[in-house]
């Protein structure tokens, strides 16, 4: 389903335990085998053959460029980065939107469910083109995402609009992810559509982090990094590692809390954000306020000023059910909500926040790479910033597996002015200088989009976005 017929997101009734036996066992497997152990803790009425199965196609060295699939890299002072854009879209997204596609089609089968699905997604850059690539020509489904006009990079724009397959379409729409996020979240809880759909033979389903199918395999990456450590001698089994994540709709930050909670030796989650710092406020204050300016940042896929996935935090965190409702309810007619001054102890007891805006994290990738000779995305770097800035603040000195979300070259004129070089083409055109440049290679999916032409220029109004349904399914 995605999203409940509510309006509310799904959670798990329960969060399963790993004992350290059982993380030492996971220490022995590849990326593929570990995420068949961790999902299988969920996913009951799913087989370990089945999941063997997906795992193998979901991961395999066709779609992966990394035999680890999420490589772990030592950059020294006790710090690392899991890098997650291994995939074939070059972001993190890859890590769960190759998986279900396979869990929603077995899904269908296992419900006996005749109707085909549609998939709608809103995406602030990266997910849309990860779950185009994921579902492309799957049987019985289609797929349509709407990405704000004028919010994503000139790659990941091109990324998206000239995807291929028969049962894609991609929309822009005048306005933010916000307006895209809210307008698909309004789509799903609109019973008149839901009938209309059915009576022609569709339902919708979510690509996005609403879907907990998309959040469960990112809990695996958690564990297969803090494995990887193990292995290569860095940690102790049982030591306490920080994992900080850039952060917008709070998706990836939330797995690695089930992580945590699963019994994943985490010692603290640093949510990191750009200048739209709704989140690091709400950490700070309790206060979670949406009635602020909107910034365009050389960090689009953080562009997000209401985080979806902290309703799941809050609920994990409440007796009440209906205390997270209210608050939900206060964001959507009042811009705003407070909880509690214990909910917001709990919180500060596990996460720690924190904020860059573009010319700081220009200056992390301009330090990073010469320093280190390590080229950060415009994402990772506001992730590297704020942990530096936390190590500063608290003399923390735990040993931090920082989240690389996306390839550098998704963002090629941030990342080449970063590093002092003029940058007045499309993004797509400075691919190869930015290779040059750095003196790496670009990933192929990227390297290969030089000449590409869109094959999508719709953009649709915010009011438009039920019509635009419609009229795909028609």
């Amino acid at each position: 389903m995605g999203l409940s017929r509510e309006g509310g997101l799904f959670v798990p009734e329960t969060v399963p335990a790993i004992s350290m036996e059982e993380l030492a066992s996971l220490c022995a497997l590849d990326y593929r085998e570990r995420a068949v152990r961790i999902m299988k803790l969920f996913l009951e009425d799913y087989s370990e053959e089945e999941l063997r199965g997906f795992a193998n196609a979901a991961y395999s060295r066709e779609k992966f460029d990394s035999e680890a699939v999420a490589p772990v890299v030592k950059l020294g002072d006790g710090t690392y980065i899991l890098e997650l854009w291994h995939g074939p879209t070059c972001a993190f997204k890859d890590m769960a939107l190759q998986m279900l596609p396979y869990l929603l089609t077995a899904a269908l089968k296992k419900t006996g469910e005749e109707k085909r699905v549609c998939i709608l997604v809103a995406t602030s850059g990266d997910t849309g083109k990860a779950a185009l690539e994921g579902f492309r020509d799957v049987e019985g489904t289609k797929i349509l995402v709407f990405y704000p006009r004028d919010g994503v990079s000139e790659v990941q724009k091109l990324q998206m609009t000239s995807q291929e397959g028969g049962n894609v379409f991609v929309s822009a729409i005048e306005g933010n992810f916000d307006d895209a996020q809210t307008g698909v979240k309004e789509i799903f809880s609109s019973e008149e559509l839901r009938e209309e759909l059915a009576e022609n033979g569709w339902f919708l389903s979510s690509a996005n982090s609403i879907n907990w199918g998309r959040l469960l395999p990112q809990i695996v990456y958690y564990f297969s990094a803090y494995c990887d450590l193990i292995n290569a001698g860095e940690i102790k089994m049982g030591e306490k590692i920080n994992f900080s994540v850039p952060t917008g709709n709070f998706g990836d930050i939330l797995a690695g809390y089930y992580a945590k909670k699963m019994g994943l030796p985490v010692a603290r989650l640093i949510c990191a954000s750009n200048r739209n710092n709704v989140l690091t406020d709400f950490f700070e204050t309790g206060e979670y306020n949406r009635a602020r300016p909107f910034y365009e940042t050389i960090s689009p896929s953080m562009d997000i000023l209401i985080s979806s996935n902290l309703e799941r935090l809050l609920s994990d965190l409440s007796d009440s059910g209906d205390k997270v409702r209210v608050l939900m309810e206060s964001l959507k007619s009042e811009g705003r909500y407070e909880i509690d001054a214990e909910t917001l102890e709990k919180i500060n007891s596990v996460f720690s926040a924190g904020s860059l805006d573009d010319e700081a994290a220009k200056a992390v990738i301009r330090e990073t790479f010469s320093e280190k000779g390590y080229l950060l995305d415009t994402h990772t770097a506001v992730a590297f910033g704020v942990t530096k800035a936390y190590r500063e603040k608290t003399g923390d000195k735990t040993k931090t597996v920082t989240l690389s979300t996306a390839s550098p070259f998704k963002f090629t004129p941030a990342v080449l002015s970063a590093l002092g070089k003029p940058c007045e083409k499309p993004g797509p055109e400075l691919i190869g200088e930015l290779s040059e440049t750095a003196g790496i290679p670009a990933p192929r999916p990227l390297a290969d989009l030089a000449g590409r032409k869109a094959r999508f220029t719709f953009c649709a109004k915010k009011t438009e976005l039920f019509d635009t349904v419609k009229a795909f399914l028609s």
